[in-house]
């Protein structure tokens, strides 16, 4: 763990809403030399704070105007199981998100698909053929609220 002032904190927050921003314009935003500035996002990057630059694409406009996040059990657990179901189940384009998680589901999953028919094609042709499938739920996205993080 890496001890964060409110400056580090500012940047985080800066970044995790653009991680485009330069360190010259969030020196000036933070009061801070571009250098100085430099130094603290490259601190913070080595630390493990920050995974990654990613674009935050637009499904809508890409045509995937669906949003379900489907909680999946496993008929059968063990550990040969979670790992033949994960490796299987990434390769799907439309599953955008796997998460192992603990309560009524093993896995959560964000699948995105053009529209809801779209959508019952990659369920029935793709996610309920995958092995160990047992129980499914599925909750449509209506609306969608980002917060940055818990900084």
């Amino acid at each position: 763990m890496i001890a964060l002032d409110d400056i580090d904190r500012g940047l985080i927050r800066a970044l995790a809403a653009d991680a485009s921003a330069s360190a010259s314009a969030l020196g000036r935003r933070f009061g801070l030399s571009q250098p100085a500035c430099w130094r603290r996002i490259k601190r913070l990057r080595e630390a493990g704070v920050f995974r990654g630059a990613r674009l935050d694409l637009n499904a809508d406009a890409l045509g995937f105007g669906v949003t379900v996040f489907l909680g999946v059990k496993l008929a059968v657990k063990g550990r040969v199981s979670l790992e033949d179901f994960e490796r299987a189940v990434v390769a799907i384009p439309e599953v955008q998100t796997v998460e192992h998680v603990l309560g009524p589901f093993d896995y959560r999953l964000r699948v995105v698909a053009r529209d809801l028919s779209d959508f019952e094609r990659v369920l029935r042709r793709r996610i309920m053929t995958l092995p160990g499938v047992g129980n499914l739920e599925a909750n449509v996205l209506l609306s969608e609220e980002r917060r940055p993080g818990p900084i």
